[in-house]
């Protein structure tokens, strides 16, 4: 009865995050000081040279309304918009690229954001704990404090600095990666795949030093901290080699925040492909968004920002019920 209690529980907050988050995302593109619908047709107008007349100007304005949920009080669009997207996963056609759906804008991008976000992140997780956790258990050795100058060095640096640091000397100072990479269309070949791969390394490097630094510094707090418990000692006294106190007393215990951390980064992925993209040109969720905003797509927006609500959301769902697993004290209670 108590795990079904937890899981009702978290389950309940789940749904209560992402409905608070549907709301909010509905709410604040019409805050914008861009009305998509004078948009359109002002580009209409302007290439049909004013020849519109106030009648089909008025008839297409009320067609655009009905076509994208804008027609009515702020209350039925709130409810249209509500059953579109709860029921019928459908945020509509784009303004920008009319009449391409926007679901298929995001299936078209999500890979690439994917494929690049999420390799980077977990690669950085692994890496940065790594070096932590060595770094925080031999913490009294100079070695452990040149580590720990690497995450102190690269931790505070924004993530815009970092990135055009990078881009100039692996692209411009030193040529080993493209200024203005291409990436190919199409059906995949060999070929392809090795040019994707090739072209993403760039950004990649940059999100994998970007979260580096962090993972390295909270995880040798963390080793540091655990290194000094009783039951580390204790199995030191009786006789157990660094490796085994390292990992399976230190590392252990002190991973349970760092998994928080992960699942957090993974479901946040969506919102650094925003910097990322733009930044590299990488063809992704980042890049949708950006001409979203620009042109006042509400349809591309809501659907980019539910996607990146829907991940965070899960993600700490995930956590939380994966907790219980990796800690024995949350299953007691």
């Amino acid at each position: 009865m108590g795990v079904l209690a937890y899981v009702a529980k978290r389950f309940g907050l789940y749904l209560a995050v992402l409905f608070i988050g549907l709301t909010i995302t509905f709410m604040l593109p019409r805050l914008m000081p861009i009305n998509p619908v004078d948009g359109y047709i002002g580009q209409i107008q302007s290439r049909a040279n004013g020849t519109l007349t106030p009648e089909a100007i008025a008839e297409m304005r009320a067609n655009l309304e009905v076509l994208y949920g804008l027609q009515g009080d702020i209350f039925t669009q709130y409810l249209s918009y509500l059953k579109r997207v709860i029921i019928d996963f459908d945020f509509g056609p784009s303004f920008t690229y009319y009449p391409t759906e926007v679901s298929t804008m995001i299936v078209t991008a999500l890979p690439w954001t994917l494929g690049l976000l999420l390799t980077s992140t977990v690669i950085a997780w692994l890496l940065g704990n790594m070096v932590g956790l060595v770094a925080g258990y031999f913490h009294k050795q100079k070695a452990a404090s040149i580590l720990e100058f690497i995450g102190i060095l690269l931790y505070p640096i924004p993530y815009y600095i970092l990135a055009v640091s990078v881009l100039l000397i692996l692209a411009y100072i030193f040529p080993i990666f493209p200024l203005s990479p291409t990436f190919p269309v199409g059906e995949m070949t060999w070929p392809k795949v090795g040019m994707i791969i090739y072209n993403s390394l760039l950004p990649a490097i940059t999100l994998v030093l970007a979260g580096f630094g962090w993972n390295i510094l909270s995880m040798k707090a963390l080793a540091v901290a655990t290194t000094e418990e009783p039951y580390v000692t204790y199995a030191r006294l009786k006789g157990a080699s660094n490796w085994t106190r390292m990992t399976r007393y230190v590392f252990r215990n002190a991973l349970l925040p760092q998994v928080t951390a992960l699942a957090l980064s993974l479901g946040m992925i969506f919102n650094g492909a925003l910097l990322t993209e733009i930044i590299f040109s990488y063809p992704g969720i980042g890049l949708i968004m950006r001409t979203a905003s620009t042109g006042g797509d509400y349809n591309v927006l809501y659907g980019a920002i539910t996607l990146s609500i829907l991940a965070v959301a899960t993600a700490g769902l995930v956590i939380d019920l994966i907790y219980p697993l990796l800690d024995p004290r949350i299953r007691t209670k």
